[in-house]
């Protein structure tokens, strides 16, 4: 793979979420789609038991905490039923419900078929719960009813994530990828040997896995195993997988609101951030590590990464799946250099680089909120968003979402960092060390789900303490923005004139980047320059 090819797959990247966004933008807009005819029957029975009607703010969220404790309750069941420890079965149950799918299991563990279904359900699900929340958010920005929980539901699986699925996965079968209820089988070696083989259906766990941004994988090798990821050609399928519905979201959003352009302004400055860590990720990984000279490696690191793929399509997967918040890998990301590894650890702290299904976009919606008040506060007036007075209420509730995502990274963090449970996981010591800890917290607080695989994460002490920073990483910000979005739908709409600022334009673009960037640097540069600078000084030094 070579900058051309990236370049070429991003081109083919932007002309297919035009038309998944105007999908998707019907959705929002509860307007027909061409799967009606095919699904609308089914539909009838399952909101003749749930109800279709408009709900209140109340009643949908508590509609979607509800439904997902139920499916994070049987979900424990069955995997507890499957003989696994009861710290790994809850953080498993919570890694799959939360769209984080943290690996802490041992992928041919999963020998059930009744544990492999669950999760495949739940990679089906979870992702379909954070794009209900964003369409309910989207709706209150844009002053539609906020419609129901379990119809937004039901459409994001039968209107989206079904027919893509069906779609993906007819074509890594047909590229090669197992797809069996069988869970392993014996063949013989080239050696003469008899070796045990696990399979399983990995053609249809990897299609939902990848569009869903779920992330865990059937194989504990990941998207690296040759079951998993056969060829450049799934690898090609499988980041383009991740990327087209958060992608689509955004441009989808525009549409919605009637206003092309203010998707595409959106868009510009969350895919320069994207394109900013794919080029430091590519720099730091061509230029190697200087301490193998001395054994006569020079140049590309080519540590912990598929030889099949090679270091392009390598680290494009890496930037892929921190930035849309999947955590599926395709090579070690404990093995990169350390700025290398800084880059997927600066997507995920940012964690609204695209981001996944929903909350990705809610931090994007809550970064322009907040760029619209600063801007707004500058010329001495109240700020406006979308025709709708921004107040101390909103104003509240989103300084508390800036902060809620570095406290629950940073503070387990130190907590790990000075007891003999979290140390004790630490594989590398000194500075690496401490990426390891910040990494496996950071990943866990943007439902990600990618990991420094050399910390020692499977002990009750990180099962626990990632599946809290999990839960809170996923329903605080949904439930909160939530409430912003329905507090700016009860709102009487403001007139636009001449002072209104105007949030389609390149002026907003290049604000929303810088805004995103500093509170950023400002958040996590102390900490990252204890962990991946500090490191990197230290061998470059």
């Amino acid at each position: 793979m070579s900058l051309l090819n990236v370049f070429i797959f991003l081109i083919v990247f932007i002309l297919l979420i035009i038309p998944i966004g105007k999908h998707i933008s019907k959705l929002i807009l509860h307007e027909k789609t061409i799967y009606d005819s095919l699904f609308s029957k089914m539909e009838k029975v399952i909101f003749k038991v749930t109800g279709n009607e408009n709900m209140s703010l109340r009643t949908y969220i508590a509609a979607f905490l509800g439904t997902n404790l139920i499916m994070l309750i049987l979900t424990y069941i069955i995997l507890a039923l499957d003989g696994s420890s009861p710290s790994l079965t809850f953080n498993t149950a919570v890694s799959f419900v939360t769209n984080t799918n943290l690996q802490h299991y041992s992928g041919e563990w999963l020998n059930g078929t009744m544990s492999r279904l669950a999760l495949i359900n739940l990679m089906f699900t979870s992702a379909a719960s954070g794009l209900a929340i964003s369409m309910a958010i989207i709706r209150g920005i844009l002053k539609i009813r906020l419609g129901n929980f379990f119809e937004d539901l039901t459409k994001s699986i039968t209107r989206l994530l079904l027919p893509l699925s069906i779609i993906v996965g007819i074509s890594l079968v047909i590229l090669g990828t197992p797809q069996t209820f069988d869970t392993q089988t014996i063949v013989k070696t080239l050696e003469g040997q008899y070796q045990v083989v696990t399979l399983g259906p990995s053609a249809a766990w990897e299609a939902i896995k990848h569009l869903g941004t779920n992330g865990g994988g059937i194989f504990s090798a990941n998207s690296s195993h040759p079951f998993e990821n056969i060829s450049l050609y799934t690898n090609y399928i499988e980041m383009m997988c991740m990327m087209i519905i958060p992608g689509a979201i955004i441009i989808g959003f525009g549409m919605a609101a009637k206003n092309k352009k203010q998707g595409w302004f959106i868009f510009l400055p969350i895919f320069a951030l994207f394109l900013f860590s794919f080029f430091m990720l590519y720099h730091f990984e061509k230029q190697g590590v200087p301490l193998f000279s001395q054994y006569g490696i020079n140049g590309i690191n080519m540590e912990g990464k598929e030889m099949r793929f090679g270091l392009i399509a390598s680290i494009l997967f890496t930037d892929i799946t921190t930035s849309f918040t999947t955590g599926s890998v395709n090579n070690m990301h404990d093995s990169l250099t350390p700025i290398g590894g800084m880059m997927p650890l600066w997507n995920m702290m940012l964690n609204c680089i695209f981001g996944g299904k929903g909350v990705g976009f809610m931090n994007i919606i809550m970064y322009m909120m907040f760029g619209v008040f600063l801007c707004g506060l500058m010329v001495g007036r109240t700020p406006e968003f979308f025709g709708k007075k921004l107040e101390a209420k909103e104003m509240q509730i989103i300084t508390f979402l800036i902060l809620i995502h570095p406290i629950i990274i940073l503070v387990p963090s130190a907590l790990s960092l000075i007891n003999d449970l979290g140390t004790s996981g630490i594989t590398n010591s000194g500075f690496h060390g401490i990426s390891q800890v910040l990494y496996e917290y950071t990943s866990s607080a943007a439902n990600n789900g990618s990991g420094f695989e050399g910390l020692g994460d499977g002990t009750t002490f990180w099962n626990i303490m990632t599946g809290i920073v999990m839960l809170l990483g996923r329903y605080i910000s949904m439930i909160l923005m939530v409430i912003v979005g329905y507090s700016l739908y009860k709102k009487q709409p403001v007139p636009v004139n001449a002072s209104t600022f105007k949030t389609d334009n390149l002026t907003f673009s290049f604000i929303l980047f810088f805004i995103i960037l500093i509170i950023g640097a400002l958040t996590f540069l102390p900490a990252l320059a204890l962990g991946p600078i500090a490191e990197h000084l230290s061998i470059w030094g």
